[in-house]
């Protein structure tokens, strides 16, 4: 038996992280105007947003952008740059304002303000904007007279100045990119692509090490809060998903995985910690077709693929018997006990573009050899 398990480790950007750091560099530099970051230094999702607080369109990536965030408190970091619309005549303001309320350490604040409520102050006369913002300021528990003081200040001016007519279409989002995100831009897109980026620093750089014994008996418990699922695993049959699975569970790889697909009366499917039914563990490994399975039951359990030789880290059990599934996917086991767990898991088939409720959580797995 091999000391590694063969697998295809695939291959991962390694300059992602110094295109970022040169971009923040370039971002930071003297006259490159107002530059505010939310998040960990380390986070592993960097977006960049270049944005106008008078553009609708950067109204509304800028919600969006918000939810990313509370929804990934660990795993993101958001980089904001002025970057104001030739055309518009408040955005200079607008800028003095955030500038102003970030002195007195309330610039994200500002920031959504300005965003949530654009379509009260853009119509406004530039001469009253200053009064406006005022008000809003002292809504913020800002003090009123230094903001003024500070919005009409050199600093906040000579940012505005900066930055003054540079853009001709906005937002601008990069995400762990030079090149600009064009994909779909809203929370469910955005929230998909942060898990998946996230996901990176989970995953495995090299094949995993073989490690069991094909001649003991292997027990895998699935523990969930509505209770345990009990499965015999295949060594002698399907040795690499079943070395895979262990090596897995032993990482911590499944702990609170969601069962993010779950199609009552015929699968539930997990084994992804992004929850997208995208991701994988770094590394991809051959089918196994072992004679003598077969999907001729519930509570078969196999793993999910791609295609020929894809699989990862996901596995599948099924509800019923499932014939159709014979010859495309390796069964590496099977359901002791826990069948009436796994028909009470929340039922949840991701759709784009449709909700989903939330699914039950894989809390963790426990290997058993004897």
């Amino acid at each position: 038996m091999p000391s590694t398990m063969p697998c295809l480790v695939l291959n991962q950007s390694s300059s992602a992280g110094a295109v970022l750091a040169t971009q923040i560099a370039t971002l930071a530099a003297p006259g490159a105007g107002n530059v505010h970051s939310l998040g960990p230094s380390d986070a592993a999702v960097t977006i960049l947003v270049f944005s106008d607080y008078q553009c609708p369109a950067c109204a509304y990536v800028a919600r969006v952008l918000k939810q990313i965030v509370q929804a990934h408190p660990d795993d993101v970091r958001l980089i904001y740059r002025d970057y104001p619309l030739a055309q518009d005549d408040k955005a200079g303001l607008a800028i003095q304002a955030v500038d102003a309320a970030g002195l007195q350490g309330k610039f994200w604040e500002m920031h959504d303000l300005l965003f949530e409520k654009q379509a009260e102050w853009s119509p406004l006369e530039p001469s009253a904007f200053p009064a406006w913002a005022a008000q809003q300021a002292a809504g913020l528990g800002l003090n009123g007279n230094r903001f003024l003081s500070d919005f009409q200040g050199p600093e906040a001016t000579a940012v505005a100045a900066s930055t003054s007519g540079t853009a001709q279409s906005l937002p601008l989002v990069f995400i762990n990119s030079d090149t600009p995100y064009n994909g779909q831009v809203d929370f469910g897109g955005l929230d998909q692509v942060v898990r998946l980026l996230a996901l990176v620093k989970k995953q495995f750089s090299v094949c995993p090490p073989m490690a069991i014994d094909p001649l003991k008996q292997i027990l895998a418990t699935l523990h969930t809060r509505k209770g345990d699922i009990v499965i015999q695993l295949y060594p002698d049959k399907a040795p690499l998903a079943v070395n895979n699975f262990v090596f897995l569970a032993r990482s911590g790889w499944y702990d609170n995985n969601t069962f993010q697909r779950v199609v009552p009366g015929v699968l539930v499917q997990t084994g992804d910690p992004s929850g997208t039914g995208l991701g994988n563990p770094g590394y991809l490994f051959q089918t196994e077709l072992p004679g003598g399975l077969a999907f001729n039951q519930p509570g078969v359990v196999a793993m999910v693929n791609t295609g020929t030789n894809t699989n990862g880290s996901q596995f599948l059990i099924t509800l019923a018997a499932e014939p159709q599934m014979d010859g495309a996917y390796t069964i590496f086991g099977q359901v002791l006990s826990g069948m009436d767990i796994l028909g009470e898991l929340t039922a949840r088939d991701p759709t784009p573009g449709q909700y989903l409720p939330p699914g039950d959580a894989l809390t963790s797995v426990t290997i058993l050899e004897r």
